[in-house]
């Protein structure tokens, strides 16, 4: 568990113009993210990555490229975002064996919201099946876990080791950090916060905008680390714009558009997301110039 910390970007998953994973693409920004931005670790085939576009086998060769490419410079997280329990078993299965060191994975989002009861069953028969630590992703509207029933499934389940706490809401993100304490991982999801995130004693934060700006951010983060807070708050409110830019309902295409921007290989995202229309660019070109990130 203690392996999990500090600024761990969400990877794009770049598609080609015909919709399939660019595995070079991939290991390409995989080795910028390590060697140049110096990132803490990697986390695959989230919202970030489209994850939920992915079949299960290509959820097995992305999560077996960046495994690879890392060569154990930094532990590798896959997401799993999917609608049944035993769907996320197979998933879970299918790369058990790659040496990760943990699955981060969604409530179930259909409109149904399983009861308390079920959505403990459901994590449970996860981390049982797969044998690997389960990070809860909790970011989905109608099956959104309230920190009393997020710190149940910790204390009481065995396997599932922290929550990836998403959706921007600063007091549910301390609401959970008082109950759990030290008892599991608590990864911050709500980009446009994480210095107070940080602050208020997150382990760290799994967010697009780690994957938008690395460097940015493991430059937050040290400077938390080390008491600088005065150099803290100037990140912070170099990154707020650019979270600002790029939060949209395509954010996976808008990140995949910072990136290429900066030179990075990101690949095209996969129908139906639209790319990024020429408003957003305009928006994100200025925000990017003002955090110097072009």
């Amino acid at each position: 568990m203690n392996e999990i910390y500090g600024i761990v970007p969400p990877i794009t998953t770049p598609f080609t113009a015909e919709g399939q994973v660019d595995e070079v693409a991939l290991k390409e920004d995989i080795h910028y993210l390590i060697e140049v931005a110096g990132v803490h670790g990697l986390a695959v085939c989230g919202s970030t990555g489209e994850g939920h576009t992915l079949t299960t086998d290509e959820t097995y060769r992305i999560t077996a490229c960046a495994v690879d490419e890392s060569k154990g410079r930094t532990p590798v997280i896959t997401g799993i975002i999917t609608d049944s329990t035993q769907s996320a078993i197979e998933r879970g299965q299918a790369v058990a064996e790659l040496g990760i060191k943990a699955l981060q994975v969604t409530p179930v989002h259909y409109l149904f919201r399983p009861n308390d009861d079920a959505m403990i069953q459901h994590f449970a028969k996860i981390t049982e099946e797969t044998g690997l630590p389960v990070i809860i992703y909790n970011v989905i509207p109608w099956t959104y876990l309230s920190p009393q029933l997020l710190t149940r499934i910790i204390t009481e389940v065995e396997g599932v080791i922290g929550v990836k706490q998403s959706a921007g809401d600063m007091k549910l993100l301390a609401d959970l950090l008082l109950l759990l304490g030290n008892q599991g991982r608590i990864m911050s999801a709500v980009d446009a916060l994480l210095y107070p995130s940080f602050l208020l004693g997150a382990h760290g934060a799994i967010a697009a905008i780690l994957t938008a700006a690395p460097k940015l951010c493991v430059q937050l983060w040290e400077a938390v680390e080390n008491g600088d807070y005065e150099t803290a708050k100037s990140l912070h409110e170099l990154l707020l714009p650019v979270w600002n830019a790029i939060s949209d309902d395509n954010l996976p295409a808008n990140v995949k558009y910072v990136m290429q921007l900066q030179g990075r290989a990101s690949g095209k995202p996969r129908l139906p997301m639209p790319e990024t229309e020429q408003h957003q660019k305009e928006i994100i070109k200025k925000a990017l110039l003002n955090a110097s990130l072009i």
